[in-house]
């Protein structure tokens, strides 16, 4: 019995020592298999970059600016400067209400993206002259200043856009049709909104309409109204509609209208008009 139990010992010394080859062939690699493997490993290191889209400063919430590598004390710096109802209109002016570093400023200002009326100076109307705006025009040595009256952009007809060059038939029904869907024009800057209307046209239609104060317009309760009546904005479509109503049911009412920019497909570089035709 003693030597049946050594030559077992021996044996199973002599088989863990040399396997048999036959059955290491089993665990050969496959290259191709491992490619596949290599890109799946590829594609999940992606979904954990974050990537960073152009967005107006003014509506950080509280994780996109941690996202961003913003500190909380940060964060509320423009918060608390945003509950005055003010607004930053520039990178020099962000760093000067949030304190923040120059290091950290650099990689975000390229990501920042400002109203185009920020950047375009609007004429000033002299008190007492409702419906005329002044322009300066250059004689010899001296400015003089020449009156002109533009007609009201809410109440312009196709026929009067058409009188416009670059609008024709098409583009003339369709400004109008997206003014009345909004329920009018709130500032000038939303033509550049309408599908197919380049810049250059924008600014010759603004050579003679301007808002003549702002239109009676229905808001849109963002906390109680349903996904079909939020997508009543041209601005949201339903899909993004329904994510709303899903944020809303999930986190409970939004306090601002910046929490709408966290939410996937939201148009966010419009959040300053879009929440003109918005109430909480």
């Amino acid at each position: 019995m003693l030597l049946i139990i050594v030559i077992l010992q021996l044996l199973f010394y002599f088989v863990r020592i040399y396997p048999d080859p036959a059955k290491n062939s089993l665990f050969q690699e496959d290259p191709e298999l491992q490619v596949g493997i290599d890109r799946l490993k590829e594609e999940y290191a992606k979904q954990d970059t974050l990537k960073i889209y152009p967005f107006n400063p003014n509506y950080i919430t509280d994780h996109k600016g941690y996202t961003l590598g913003m500190s909380p004390q940060v964060i509320d710096k423009l918060h608390t400067y945003r509950s005055g109802d003010k607004y930053v209109n520039s990178p020099e002016e962000f760093q000067e209400v949030t304190l923040i570093s120059d290091s950290l400023l650099s990689v975000l200002v390229p990501y920042f993206k400002f109203p185009d009326w920020v950047r375009r100076p609007h004429p000033t109307f002299p008190s007492g002259d409702k419906g005329k705006v002044y322009s300066i025009r250059e004689s010899g040595s001296a400015a003089s200043r020449a009156a002109v009256v533009y007609r009201d952009l809410n109440l312009a007809t196709e026929e009067d856009l058409k009188a416009i060059y670059g609008v024709g038939d098409i583009l003339s029904a369709r400004i109008v049709k997206f003014r009345d869907r909004l329920g009018g024009f709130l500032v000038e800057e939303q033509l550049n909104h309408v599908y197919g209307l380049e810049r250059e046209v924008v600014d010759r239609i603004l050579e003679r309409f301007r808002i003549h104060g702002s239109p009676q317009i229905k808001k849109i309760n963002i906390n109680g109204a349903p996904a079909a009546e939020i997508a009543k904005l041209v601005y949201i479509d339903y899909e993004v509609a329904i994510r709303i109503v899903a944020y809303r049911e999930a986190n409970g009412l939004l306090e601002s209208f910046g929490e709408l920019t966290g939410i996937e497909d939201f148009p966010s570089e419009k959040i300053d008009i879009i929440q003109l035709y918005l109430q909480l």
